[in-house]
């Protein structure tokens, strides 16, 4: 069963996808052999890396 987790995550974003979003993410992971929280989190890091964003808290 699941042990211990160094960093554990908690939270949780959830989006409503047309089937066309669903299957191209689907397509993707496939082909970069990650899994959709993997895609995302890469994704997010692009994004940060890429565009000027300011924090806003």
């Amino acid at each position: 069963m699941g042990g211990y987790k160094e960093h554990p995550r908690y939270n949780i974003i959830s989006i409503r996808l047309t089937d066309e979003e669903r299957k191209e993410i689907c397509i993707a992971c496939a082909t970069t052999n990650k899994t959709i929280s993997g895609l995302m989190r890469e994704a997010l890091s692009y994004i940060k890396t890429s565009l000027p964003l300011n924090d806003p808290n």
